[in-house]
């Protein structure tokens, strides 16, 4: 028994080195998304199941933490590049995986529009038509693939989210006809406002993983490994299930 403790301790030690190797496991998350976490602004607290998963990582490894929000994509990315964070949470993009490796599927997330109450898109596909256009901020998930697949519509791209009274008004006016984001988001914004409608399905599937900076297939194979834990146990489940979150589902392992 001696022998199979002073095993695992080691173990632990060893990849606590790898994916720690400044003695605190450093992570970072897109602090604006509630799929991953929630910022609390007046005390900074951070919950959710990105903060769920680093704390029970850090516990495993037998280290500290500390959790950075980012403002987007590129800001995780350029943490991890940077070495500010040793690991960080994105939803899986081809051209994202050319910055950093992705590993630990923990989360699917889905995606959908909203509308105007009244508008004649009832599903997705509906709003791949000419005269249509869909707004998505630039540089997330579902601008990238909008971008990429919308083939009648016209994609119109944002710097950011529009607040809800300014989402509204380019709905309402129609210089937009939809707005694509996570389906958390839109449910929300559709939950402000009778005058909006999130629709009913998705136009988007995707895994939400951690990424760590590229060129370590040992590493990645231990945050597999770690997240395959939690995902067996029941851990991502309940973290999700614990923060209400429309619109995701755990997920799987993806093959590297």
């Amino acid at each position: 028994m001696r022998g199979l403790t002073l095993f695992v301790l080691t173990a632990a030690s060893l990849m606590a080195a790898d994916l720690a190797p400044t003695g605190t496991l450093r992570a970072t998350f897109l602090g604006a998304n509630p799929v991953q976490g929630h910022v609390d602004a007046q005390t900074g607290a951070i919950t959710g199941p990105v903060a769920d998963i680093v704390k029970e990582m850090a516990r495993k490894l037998g280290v500290p933490y500390t959790i950075t929000p980012a403002s987007g994509a590129a800001g995780v990315i350029a943490l991890i590049k940077a070495h500010k964070a040793d690991i960080g949470f994105l939803a899986y993009d081809e051209a994202r995986a050319k910055d950093v490796d992705f590993a630990g599927s923990y989360a699917l997330m889905y995606n959908t529009y909203v509308v105007a109450a009244d508008s004649p898109i009832k599903t997705a596909a509906d709003a791949d038509r000419a005269g249509v256009k869909i707004g998505a901020v630039r540089g997330q998930t579902q601008e990238l693939y909008l971008s990429a697949n919308i083939k009648q519509g016209e994609v119109k791209v944002y710097e950011s989210q529009p607040p809800q009274a300014e989402l509204e008004r380019l709905l309402l006016t129609g210089e937009l006809q939809a707005f694509g984001a996570n389906r958390q988001r839109m449910e929300d914004a559709a939950a402000m406002s009778p005058k909006l409608r999130a629709l009913a399905d998705n136009f988007l599937v995707v895994v939400q993983e951690v990424v760590v900076e590229k060129g370590d297939p040992a590493k990645l194979a231990q945050i597999d490994a770690l997240i395959d834990d939690m995902r067996s146990s029941g851990f991502i489940k309940a973290s999700l299930d614990r923060a209400k979150i429309s619109g995701v589902d755990v997920a799987q392992r993806r093959q590297h």
